[in-house]
């Protein structure tokens, strides 16, 4: 009952699990315990979370790298089977086929059903000698897998939505690039840094994934903006910057239409224009006035411009445009988040975009 409780109150399917994974090893005989799941693109059942000691050596590299194929002898008998299966002995067993290469003598395995009946997954207990499950440790487990199956699998399904949504909106962020060609690359690249930035800053999951999804649709307003403005090839006259700047404000409208969107992600569309120093667009927002994630973003988005390519420019070698944002820092950014930012690029070239 405790264990369902913490489950049910969890966020995401691996705090779910892994508590459950440990109660397996800490009341029964087993040296370690997982939960295998499939993406539903590859042919292959990976591991996504563990508890106590997992098999190691050349094999076990390869499961993790590339997952237990579907055609694994017990991923082939789990499909068939409506209750766990216990195997004392993997050397005896043809459906325990390839564990002992593993080191792994004793193994249980129950199976995680999609809404449809199909193998979504698998929960397994393993020990490295010999072991008669016993019917305590039998009951136990059937008792808990039978628990978090159903469980597991509505976690699994909305991990599936979340996926299928953060996708959808990364491809409205490469739509605009195919646009304004100018820009190819631009989404993912400054996706990548305020993912870093984020990190570095001990964002929440919830938080970084807001400004995730915010960095993909930062200038989808763009796409309501005349192709005569957006894709002229030199700088824009004064008309032509205030048709430019109402992206901001269509880039809005669109995220509202959105109901599951954030509101950091919305935070990031409105936002990244603004100036610290209160100059910005479209609102003339100043300081922290100016939400976080928008802050964040902008420091991304503009050493992006500066490292790339141009039309009207050469692109800015990163010491340049470093050197710049830390110029600007208390004036266009944040300035402790300029420090981070500018930070976080030194202490880590590869980083670089």
């Amino acid at each position: 009952m405790r264990l369902t409780r913490r489950a049910l109150e969890a966020a995401d399917l691996s705090s779910a699990v892994v508590p459950t994974l440990q109660e397996l090893v800490d009341r029964t005989a087993a040296a370690g315990s997982a939960y295998f799941q499939t993406d539903g693109l590859r042919p292959a059942y990976h591991a996504r979370v563990a508890a106590g000691q997992m098999p190691e050596g050349a094999a076990m590299a390869a499961i993790l790298a590339h997952g237990l194929p579907a055609e694994t002898p017990l991923m082939h008998a789990l499909r068939g089977a409506t209750v766990p299966l216990f195997f004392d002995d993997t050397h005896l067993a043809t459906e325990a086929a390839g564990f002992p290469e593993l080191g792994v003598r004793s193994l249980a395995a129950a199976p995680v059903r999609g809404r449809d009946g199909t193998l979504l997954g698998a929960f397994l207990m393993h020990t490295f000698v010999r072991h008669r499950w016993s019917t305590t440790e039998a009951e136990l487990f059937t008792a808990v897998a039978e628990t978090m199956a159903t469980l597991t699998a509505r976690l699994a399904a909305e991990e599936g939505l979340l996926a299928a949504r953060e996708s959808a909106l990364r491809a409205l962020g490469l739509g605009l690039e195919y646009k304004d060609r100018e820009t190819l690359g631009h989404t993912d690249r400054v996706t990548h840094l305020a993912v870093q930035l984020g990190q570095r800053l001990a964002l929440s999951p919830e938080t970084l994934q807001a400004l995730r999804w915010g960095a993909y649709l930062h200038d989808v307003g763009k796409l309501a903006v005349p192709d005569q403005v957006l894709l002229k090839p030199g700088r824009l006259d004064t008309g032509e910057w205030a048709l430019m700047q109402t992206h901001v404000l269509e880039g809005e409208r669109f995220a509202e239409t959105l109901g599951f969107l954030p509101v950091g992600a919305r935070a990031v569309i409105a936002g990244h224009h603004e100036r610290w120093d209160g100059s910005g667009y479209p609102r003339g927002l100043g300081g922290e006035q100016i939400p976080l994630l928008a802050r964040m973003f902008a420091l991304c988005d503009v050493y992006d411009a500066l490292t790339s390519e141009r039309p009207y420019k050469a692109a800015w070698s990163p010491e340049a445009a470093l050197q710049e944002l830390d110029a600007q820092a208390g004036r266009q950014f944040d300035p402790q988040l300029a420090a981070s930012f500018v930070a976080m690029l030194q202490d880590t070239p590869a980083g670089r975009a």
